[in-house]
């Protein structure tokens, strides 16, 4: 972040495929050609840890904090691999363009896994580099691949519900269970391999036309995730193993009663204890993945909302203090250059501010919270940002800036909005005056949701916190991606000096 750029918020289940759901093969490279081509640095995408159709598909809902998604592996990049033939993949079941398939996705791609393993097998294709990084791995991947097995082994059920001396690793039962479910381990050991392969060269493909990686790290993690059951002592569990208090924030813009997300919250004491190892191995896998990471809920390494396990809602909830500056200050000896942007959205306490200056973490700017009230000193309104941040039309959490002022806007918001513009833009117009907004702060850095770029309304959100279903869901069909839109962008970005 030393000099001014902007880039584009795409995650990559929303990118145009054959296979029912976005993936790492020809779609993502022409996007980087796209990003190129329109002068754009960054591409951010959420986080890439596999998904769990329970937990309506959620890239913040996962089974493991290193894992990729199996879904985002290519069969077309399979058959480049010499892994599958194309005979293997035959024609694809008519997949619907504008949405992502989940369920059937995951059938249809695990019989290609399960045929691209074989092969594997037979023919021991890789098998230097598939051993090499099973190696470099092995401090997460053993447990992933044991985890995903036993899940399998006790039909799909919580690990607190498995046999009790396989719930509280029990060490003689744990080697007996690797012994009879290695076969399957195996597998998603393999599965996992050909996932980092594939994005390992995306990545470099796009760093060679000096397009750079936004990746989200969430900072909980699931209760029902490898994480939770291989390192029980690190979260804050009774002695049955289960959460004492659970994750979310205090009613806000998003929700009056709050946000129950429900995720163990960390035994910072014990983590402090152990020289932070946990956080420093995700860190490095995550800085490892990506140029650049943005940290989502930053807030809860300064202090968490702890709500007692058990209520219906996050009303109930109270702050409970962890040692950010201790934390801090070690990862800091770790990575020297920590290239970490903090969400830091909602009400933020000087104490947060104070850590976020100390370490010289960028925060973020959303235009759509700008408007809410008669306030020209709003922290969200353009003359008021400082160059170190990084402003957003909207993130993945709001409607689309169409979608907005076609839904949600009051008619004081739409006052005060156009007020600020100085004119009275049309809905198609208003996600490209609000580009133009951004792009011509003084931030250093822009990144715009596609969906804004392509003028698109509600249709086309991501997600509706505190909405369990439908989510998720949006995909960018194939035409909508022009040089004509390449150009227009490239224009905008050249004319505010971020080209």
């Amino acid at each position: 972040m030393k000099e001014r750029a902007s880039g584009i918020l795409l995650h990559i289940s929303s990118l145009p495929s054959p296979c029912g759901i976005g993936d790492l093969g020809s779609s993502a490279y022409k996007f980087v050609d796209f990003l190129a081509e329109a002068k754009q640095k960054y591409w951010q995408i959420l986080p890439l840890n596999p998904t769990d159709t329970a937990y309506d598909n959620s890239p913040y809902n996962s089974i493991s904090a290193f894992a990729g998604n199996r879904l985002f592996i290519s069969p077309e990049l399979l058959i480049k691999q010499g892994l599958l033939k194309k005979s293997d993949i035959g024609t694809p079941p008519s997949f619907p363009q504008e949405r992502s398939e989940y369920s059937t996705v995951s059938s249809y791609k695990e019989e290609l896994f399960h045929r691209a393993y074989g092969h594997f097998m037979k023919t021991k294709v890789g098998k230097c580099e598939y051993e090499k990084f099973c190696q470099e791995n092995s401090h997460w991947l053993e447990d992933y691949a044991l985890f995903v097995a036993l899940k399998e082994h006790f039909h799909r059920k919580a690990w607190n519900r498995w046999q009790s001396e396989i719930r509280h690793r029990q060490s003689d039962v744990l080697l007996r269970a690797k012994g009879q479910l290695k076969d399957r381990a195996e597998k998603e050991k393999f599965i996992q391999f050909i996932f980092f392969q594939q994005w390992s060269s995306l990545k470099s493909y796009g760093n060679q036309k000096a397009v750079y990686f936004l990746g989200d790290v969430p900072i909980y993690v699931n209760y029902d995730s490898v994480e939770v059951w291989a390192n029980p002592e690190i979260f804050k569990l009774d002695e049955r193993k289960r959460a004492v208090v659970v994750s979310g924030v205090p009613p806000d813009y998003f929700s009056r009663t709050g946000q129950l997300w429900g995720n163990p919250i960390y035994r910072w004491d014990t983590l402090k204890e152990r020289g932070y190892g946990w956080w420093i191995q995700r860190m490095k896998h995550n800085l490892d993945l990506f140029d650049l990471i943005r940290i989502d809920h930053f807030r809860g390494f300064v202090a968490s909302w702890e709500v007692p396990a058990g209520e219906k809602t996050a009303t109930y909830g109270r702050w409970v203090k962890a040692p950010a500056e201790d934390f801090f200050s070690n990862l800091s000896k770790q990575f020297p250059h920590l290239p970490v942007i903090a969400e830091d959205l909602g009400a933020i306490t000087p104490d947060v501010r104070e850590i976020m200056h100390r370490f010289r973490f960028p925060g973020m700017r959303v235009l759509l919270f700008a408007f809410g009230e008669d306030n020209s000193e709003h922290p969200y309104l353009p003359h008021n940002y400082s160059r170190e941040c990084v402003v957003y039309t909207g993130t993945h959490d709001n409607n689309t800036v169409r979608g907005w002022l076609e839904k949600e806007a009051t008619p004081e918001d739409k006052r005060r909005l156009f007020g600020y513009l100085g004119r009275e833009p049309t809905p198609d117009q208003l996600p490209w005056e609000l580009i133009r907004l951004a792009m011509m702060s003084v931030a250093k850095v822009v990144i715009i949701p596609m969906q804004d770029i392509l003028e698109l309304g509600e249709e086309a959100r991501m997600n509706r916190p505190g909405s369990r279903q439908g989510n998720w869901r949006w995909r960018m069909l194939p035409d909508q991606l022009t040089t004509a839109l390449a150009d227009r962008l490239k224009e905008t970005t050249k004319i505010y000096g971020r080209a």
